[in-house]
């Protein structure tokens, strides 16, 4: 079946792949600004920011069960099932619950969403030949995260006095299964196993191990903070839903063009100037107020561009410098690490921003992008890079997309050079 499918697929094929995940991207754009809106409005902002971590919590777990699932029941029927837990979230927000309630469906939904990673990224891996498969997991990618924007766009014309945006989260979400339920691809063979091995992957890259893990801290503050500071700021509505929209478009303006600069030199000089990027964009932040807002919204389409390469770059990074026959157990590892970061970070602003202000998000990420900046430095007098002609091109990936291909089996491994 692999032979045959690789052989007979073409880019169209996974038009229904890309699709469905970008109509589901467009229900989590919305989801992803309502829920810190409404609760922060509601002066249930302990809840707003107790969900940024209970979604990446439920990512994790989801990244833990995703590949006993497929291989159970199979990656359409736990695609549906998955959606379908996306669904029940919504819909537990629609009935507009207590907020410990709107706390939990967010764990529900991270849950699902990364198990919804997994087979869309399985099934692109399997389906697509080495002549372009780069290409067709970098357009994913990047209509994914368009989708974000354009869902939190839309977040911005819809009342919030009513239950009206989860309701059309249920809709697209619904509308989001009908075109991978219809395709005519084969499923895939059964995901790989996670094996998670620390030791190995930073005997390999300590560089791509801190950086990822840096990354899962770093992006889900960014994206789980952002509007909850909006809001707290008497943010309209509509400036919310922008001010993410933009940020979005950090992956093709900042991750874009820096990811070529690494594909050319040294990719730890390229993580220093992404750090400083970050920590220039985060002082920015401090001193810009909303009132000039298309100025702090190009601070925060830099703040999270900037990010977004911190991943692209260092698990790059990592993957230069393994060995095929550690690809797998380094890629499993890169996910659990980044997954694990972007739990416990969130968590740790959550519970200190009550003592340091709505500011905190910002100053934990210029932390973070200084303590991995100084690191780099450390490591750049320690290991000679690997030479460019040596390397694989860092394509757009995006931090709020966890590299599941892992997942996919044997034949992602990365030839021998």
């Amino acid at each position: 079946m692999n032979g045959q499918t690789i052989e007979t697929a073409s880019p169209l094929s996974i038009a229904s792949i890309v699709v469905s995940m970008t109509i589901a991207a467009i229900g989590s754009g919305i989801m992803s600004a309502y829920v810190p809106f409404v609760l922060t409005q509601t002066g249930d902002t302990w809840a707003a920011s107790a969900a940024v971590p209970t979604l990446a919590f439920g990512g994790l777990v989801g990244c833990l069960v995703g590949g006993p699932l497929i291989r159970r029941v199979g990656h359409a029927r736990l695609f549906s099932c998955s959606m379908a837990m996306v669904i029940i979230a919504a819909v537990l927000i629609a009935t507009n619950p207590p907020p410990i309630y709107w706390v939990l469906a967010r764990g529900v939904y991270g849950a699902a969403s990364n198990v919804n990673f997994i087979i869309a990224q399985s099934w692109l891996n399997h389906a697509a030949s080495n002549e372009w498969r780069g290409r067709a997991m970098s357009f994913f990618y990047m209509a994914f995260v368009l989708g974000l924007g354009a869902g939190a766009w839309l977040f911005g014309r819809i009342p919030t006095d009513g239950n009206l945006a989860p309701l059309a989260v249920v809709f697209v979400t619904a509308l989001a299964i009908l075109p991978i339920g219809l395709t005519r691809l084969p499923n895939p063979p059964a995901p790989a196993n996670v094996n998670v091995d620390i030791k190995m992957a930073w005997r390999i890259s300590p560089v791509g191990l801190i950086g990822v893990l840096a990354s899962g801290g770093l992006s889900m503050v960014i994206q789980g903070f952002v509007p909850i500071y909006a809001t707290t700021s008497h943010v309209a509505q509509t400036d919310v839903a922008l001010l993410m929209l933009v940020m979005q478009t950090g992956l093709l303006f900042v991750q874009y063009p820096l990811g070529m600069l690494s594909d050319r030199i040294d990719r730890r000089f390229v993580l220093l100037i992404t750090c400083a990027l970050i920590v220039a964009a985060g002082a920015a932040a401090l001193f810009v107020s909303f009132s000039m807002m298309i100025v702090l919204m190009l601070v925060f389409l830099i703040f999270g561009g900037a990010v977004e390469t911190v991943y692209s770059v260092a698990n790059a990074h990592a993957n230069d410098r393994a060995d095929p026959g550690d690809f797998v157990p380094l890629s499993s590892t890169l996910l659990v690490a980044w997954s694990t970061a972007a739990t416990i970070v969130p968590l740790g602003v959550t519970l200190l921003t009550p003592a340091f202000g709505q500011h905190t998000f910002i100053y934990a990420v210029i932390l973070v992008a200084i303590a991995y900046g100084t690191y780099v430095i450390w490591r750049l007098k320690e290991r000679v890079g690997v030479p460019a002609d040596e390397r694989e091109n860092v394509g757009l990936r995006s931090a709020q997309l966890p590299n599941a291909s892992v997942m996919t089996g044997p034949e992602t491994e990365k030839p021998a050079k």
